[in-house]
């Protein structure tokens, strides 16, 4: 490993470690105790939009009401701007002139935002006007996120209250998620984005005679304060351009890179300290915090190896593959020099860690194994730091099931923080777990045998069966990364990828807040010497083989007829 890139890693970590606890113990304090330094500000703002929408501040809702109110405002959102798009020509703030998005590619796209998901399956700077991409777009990136994060601290509610019916109120965790911690980090990100080369503003694209005397457009618009949303929510990473983060107006230098990829971990890092803090005991944080790193280091030094290896078939012709001063070595396709192959695979390990989906480099051009690290990482379900709030209910759905099976182990009935952990619990998990499962190896199969759906394949053999994998892994954990080898603006591709998104978001978030409603009514039980403690090293380890267990066991026979069965190829020397 290059020197370089090790460094890039280490100072990320120890960066993430140290703001932790306190943005946690911020967004703690902002959602339990509802005060924060901004509140001479942001208050009287607060107060006006609960007038405005006659939200009753008092009400605790049930799991039921918390759940239905959130499927109403998703409704609601992905009709607003299914509209948006169908309509744009005809709305202001267009430019660039461009027509109204297709049916099929509207309902995709804004299932897709409103999701978390930002599967995009067009190009941005060709497709989409900047009133649609600001009024549409920017604003799903605050709403989903906020949402994510309202469902996390309901859960964590469930969880530290004794006999409680209600989980909070949805309306004024949506307001406080948005206002408070999503809008201030991003005001603030955007000024840096723009201080370190990205464009921001509203300017008609320009036209331009390269230095070979031909024309090109350039595109331009709001890229900064886009670009920081998309990060700091870690689930829409939905980029202003085609080329998403690999665009130099949107990440042209080293830094900036290293800066998005801060903004990427930020929030689902802090999520975690924010946890301990709620259930009043910091070790359970620190435990979810430390296996999440452990699987995070794991999956970029292991992409980092595969990408730096290359491909031996291009080492037998004499080129170089160990990184020197003069040449980087290993495996360049597809990655941009700027940022090199240790930039690189942190960012593409980042994003797919936590769900965001946002690329610096096209992952179709990685090896066999660097691509299968980001497919695993979406596979064990977008726990490893997550989105904002997605990775940290995701991660406690696996603490449950890991509390399941040790109380099993030691003959115990399995408790959590005082509650107990029974059948309804866990009939809840499997239908958090399986639905998202069924979509990804269900439409996969479909998809591989349908032969209209076979002509959008720029691969085909084993490459091409990573592809339709990767697609509906990435639509229905709710990442939106692509391998981009794969045409898929058709109608087939549109509504099966959209149902996969809209299954893979809302079954989990039913099932987590109906865990949460079941938790919560239930009384704490005194602690005792015989309950197997979840605030351990111990425990840490156990959570981790099963989540290693829980996925291998579920999508181990697809990964061997995909990206292993490639790199068996690869390293025989065949290419299809």
């Amino acid at each position: 490993m290059t020197s370089q890139a090790f460094i890039q890693a280490v100072a990320l970590f120890l960066l993430i470690l140290s703001v932790t606890k306190p943005l946690g113990s911020y967004i703690a304090s902002v959602l339990t105790k509802g005060r924060s330094v901004l509140d001479p500000v942001l208050r009287p703002i607060e107060h006006l939009i609960y007038r405005l929408c006659r939200i009753d501040i008092e009400e605790d809702m049930t799991w039921q009401q918390y759940s239905l109110s959130l499927i109403a405002f998703s409704m609601v959102g992905s009709l607003l701007l299914y509209a948006l798009m169908r309509l744009q020509f005809f709305l202001p703030g267009n430019p660039g002139g461009f027509a109204g998005m297709s049916a099929p590619l509207s309902f995709n796209t804004a299932v897709s935002f409103v999701s978390g998901t930002s599967w995009q399956v067009y190009a941005g700077e060709s497709t989409m006007s900047y009133f649609t991409d600001m009024a549409g777009i920017t604003v799903q990136d605050f709403l989903s996120a906020a949402v994510g994060l309202a469902v996390a601290i309901a859960l964590i509610r469930g969880i530290a209250g004794e006999k409680v019916e209600g989980l909070g109120n949805f309306w004024v965790d949506l307001v406080r998620g948005i206002l408070y911690i999503l809008l201030p980090l991003s005001v603030l990100g955007a000024i840096v984005f723009t201080a370190t080369g990205v464009i921001q503003n509203l300017s008609p694209y320009v036209h331009v005679t390269s230095l070979e005397g031909s024309p090109q457009i350039l595109p331009m618009g709001p890229v900064a304060s886009e670009a920081i949303i998309k990060l700091l929510s870690a689930s829409d990473g939905g980029g202003f351009f085609n080329a998403n983060s690999a665009h130099p107006f949107e990440n042209p230098t080293a830094v900036c890179n290293f800066i998005q990829i801060f903004c990427l971990l930020l929030i689902p890092a802090a999520l975690t300290y924010c946890f301990g803090y709620m259930v009043k005991d910091p070790k359970q944080g620190w435990v979810l915090f430390c296996v999440m790193s452990v699987l995070f280091l794991a999956g970029f030094f292991g992409m980092y190896a595969a990408e730096q290896s290359g491909n031996p078939s291009v080492h037998a012709l004499g080129i170089e593959r160990y990184a020197t001063a003069l040449q980087p070595g290993g495996n360049m396709e597809g990655k941009e020099v700027r940022f090199g192959i240790g930039g690189s695979a942190l960012y593409e390990t980042a994003t797919t860690a936590v769900s965001d989906g946002a690329v610096n480099a096209s992952v179709d051009s990685f090896t066999p194994l660097g691509g299968m690290v980001a497919l695993v990482n979406m596979m064990l379900g977008e726990i490893i730091f997550g989105g904002v709030g997605s990775g940290l209910y995701g991660m406690l759905l696996f603490v449950i099931l890991t509390v399941f099976l040790s109380g099993l182990m030691i003959g115990r009935t399995p408790e959590y923080l005082g509650k107990k952990i029974q059948a309804r619990e866990i009939k809840l998990a499997m239908l958090a777990l399986l639905p998202t499962t069924l979509c990804v190896l269900g439409f996969s199969a479909w998809a591989s045998v349908l032969p209209t759906t076979l002509h959008s394949l720029g691969n085909k053999g084993v490459h091409g069966l990573t592809e339709i994998l990767y697609a509906f892994t990435s639509t229905a954990t709710n990442n939106g990364s692509a391998m981009a080898g794969l045409s898929v603006n058709t109608t087939f591709w549109n509504i099966t990828t959209g149902i996969a998104m809209l299954v893979g978001r809302y079954t989990t978030v039913i099932a987590m807040l109906a865990i949460a409603g079941s938790l919560g009514a239930k009384p704490s039980i005194p602690p005792s010497p015989f309950v197997f403690q979840t605030n351990t090293i111990q425990f840490g380890f156990i959570l981790l083989f099963v989540i290693l267990i829980v996925g291998g066991l579920t999508y181990f026979p697809s990964l061997s007829l995909t990206s292993i069965l490639e790199h068996l190829q690869m390293l025989a020397g065949k290419t299809y």
